[in-house]
């Protein structure tokens, strides 16, 4: 599979098949939060505290603060901002926090993840490339016991810094909402770009399905996608 975009304006092939699975799911975000994605209990537990993180994200890491730290040296301190933001938020597991914290500590992986992760955000080539360049880069990162190349650890960043353009993945969850949505989403264990423009797809279709509900970004998709598959929103 490589695209290297997502065209938001096609239409899913099978949205007729789909419609009753889409219209129990609507119902089910809606029962959860009747008013929608600006419903003030959705944003106290789903939305507010990613787009926290996110302005977090821009005010100490905009692209010239980066690079500025990273022509001084300055890695691990890089690191160790991007790692703070996402501490704040609970998207990722106590076991990937702590390998993520040990991965950055060495030199040499506090560098990797500095360069690597500046390059995915705002380097150059399609986004297959630098999405791979980046799995590459979290692979090849220290590790003590626990590994680092999670889906989690790899979409997490990506989805903080720019909610416009990428999602974050939970896998378990991802699956089971996909599969109660009717979509084909092509899930492997180990992170690869076909994967993640596989689920970057499934975020469109939702986008087109719930359209009238006015979602903003990546976090309103990937809250929707969240509550259908996440046992914190048990089906009735």
């Amino acid at each position: 599979m490589a695209i290297s975009h997502i065209d938001r304006t096609a239409r899913p092939r099978d949205a007729a098949s789909r419609a009753p699975r889409v219209a129990a799911r609507r119902r089910k975000f809606l029962r959860a939060f009747p008013g929608g994605f600006r419903d003030e209990t959705y944003l106290e537990w789903e939305r507010n505290y990613k787009w926290e993180a996110h302005q977090r994200w821009t005010e100490l890491l905009s692209p010239a603060v980066w690079r500025g730290l990273m022509r001084q040296g300055s890695f691990h301190e890089v690191a160790a901002r991007a790692v703070a933001i996402e501490s704040r938020t609970n998207l990722l597991f106590s076991f990937e926090k702590m390998a993520l914290r040990d991965a950055v500590k060495p030199g040499a992986g506090a560098r990797a993840f500095a360069e690597g992760l500046y390059e995915f955000l705002h380097g150059r080539g399609t986004l297959e490339r630098r999405f791979e360049r980046w799995r590459d880069v979290v692979a090849a990162l220290p590790r003590r016991q626990t590994r680092v190349l999670t889906w989690p650890i790899v979409t997490v960043f990506g989805f903080l810094a720019d909610p416009d353009t990428h999602i974050f993945l939970k896998p378990n969850v991802t699956r089971l909402a996909a599969e109660r949505y009717g979509f084909p989403f092509r899930y492997e264990s180990r992170p690869s770009w076909p994967v993640y423009a596989s689920l970057l797809e499934f975020a469109e279709t939702v986008r087109r399905d719930v359209r009238d509900l006015k979602p903003r970004d990546m976090i309103d998709l990937q809250s929707f996608i969240w509550v259908q598959g996440s046992e914190e929103y048990p089906e009735r």
